[in-house]
């Protein structure tokens, strides 16, 4: 049986899980039409509309990554020739784009530097010059290649002024910063499982609007994907009584997710927010008691992780090989455009504690005396 090595994971994710989550996936496997696993099901689409902070019937988890649903939900809502706006400041926002496109949708983009938050006045300028309406707009809340957290309230009412769907990838958001699906008026949001939820990687959350499903229902065109065509899924998420047979659910996954969603619930959505603003503050005075600049400005820096600029002469793979290797802790490279030029540190559901951030920290500090001493000295 494999055995994995210790790991201390403060990367952008996967995220330490609990005991219990872990404990509940190892219980028995039981068929995925079993009325007491249907059972489940309706229990975690209520447990999801709590944390999302909807109402919308059409929520549940996609039994595939968070790349998945964000695929999912451009392919639902785009046809050949629809005009998107798809926002970019970061990997995930490229990624968006690259999907729109290949839906055959006309794609323009509207980019913001890597390490800042989608600015809200720019689309609203971009909106207002078009040269035609956009039927989708879409942003990620929190860009985990850079650490920026973006403005989902804002920007959802200039989707709505601008009759256009809003779609928002929340990977990195949810459970670890505000969302409020229905107060926002948010279309289409998609979530992960293995960071500030505190499940391991596998399902996506997903909740769509009665609005976004009346546009899917209107396509002149069938869904360019069987298993992610939502009038299935739908039907397969439904009410027990009216279930239809889709695919075979993971199960033991399933069984975490619910216990991960359980003790989210139990220990209250603004308590778990505030949680993560904290600790994340105390690592950012941490670093720059070092000396280490945070990337993002302050006003626009996502909690449950920091991105911080690679100190002076530190070679950067390196470095986080030695964290590796010594500290059995584990950060996240940059990417695009940081490549070689940032460390993401993730302070994210079980594993965001002060405990966490006094380790990563310690580490930095030894590691720092052995690659860059002058850095270390001062």
């Amino acid at each position: 049986m494999f055995q994995p090595p210790l790991r201390y994971l403060m990367g952008p994710g996967p995220a330490s899980v609990a005991p219990s989550v872990l404990q509940a996936q190892a219980q028995p496997t039981i068929g995925h039409l079993d009325p007491a696993f249907v059972g489940l099901m309706d229990e975690i689409q209520a447990q999801l509309r709590q944390v999302f902070r909807t109402e919308n019937a059409f929520t549940m988890a996609l039994s595939a990554p968070a790349t998945a649903a964000m695929e999912a939900c451009l392919a639902n809502v785009l046809e050949r020739g629809d005009r998107v706006l798809i926002c970019v400041n970061g990997v995930f926002g490229v990624r968006l784009a690259e999907m729109a496109r290949r839906c055959g949708a006309e794609v323009d983009t509207v980019h913001f530097p890597w390490g800042r938050a989608v600015q809200v006045a720019e689309v609203a300028e971009t909106l207002e010059t078009a040269s035609a309406p956009y039927k989708l707009v879409a942003w990620v809340q929190a860009e985990t290649s850079t650490g920026a957290l973006s403005d989902s309230a804002a920007l959802a009412a200039l989707c709505r002024q601008h009759q256009a769907l809003s779609l928002v990838d929340c990977v990195t958001a949810i459970a670890g910063v505000p969302i409020e699906v229905d107060a926002w008026g948010l279309d289409m949001v998609y979530a992960g499982t293995q960071k500030c939820l505190g499940a391991p990687p596998g399902l996506a959350p997903v909740t769509v609007s009665d609005r976004a499903l009346a546009v899917c229902r209107a396509r002149t065109t069938p869904v360019q994907t069987w298993f992610a065509d939502f009038s299935l899924l739908g039907g397969y998420w439904g009410e027990a009584q009216r279930r239809v047979y889709h695919h075979t659910a993971p199960v033991n996954a399933l069984y975490g997710l619910h216990e991960a969603l359980r003790l989210v619930l139990e220990e209250g959505l603004e308590a778990r927010w505030a949680r993560h603003q904290r600790v994340s503050q105390s690592l950012v005075e941490g670093l720059a008691a070092m000396g280490i600049e945070v990337i993002p400005p302050e006003t626009e820096r996502l909690p449950p992780l920091t991105t911080l600029r690679i100190p002076e002469g530190v070679d950067d793979a390196a470095f986080r090989r030695y964290l590796l290797e010594q500290h059995h802790l584990e950060i996240g490279a940059g990417l695009g455009e940081l490549a070689g030029k940032a460390w993401r540190i993730g302070l994210m559901g079980y594993g965001c504690t002060e405990e966490a951030v006094a380790r990563v920290l310690d580490a930095l500090r030894q590691g720092l005396v052995q690659f860059a001493p002058r850095q270390a000295a001062a």
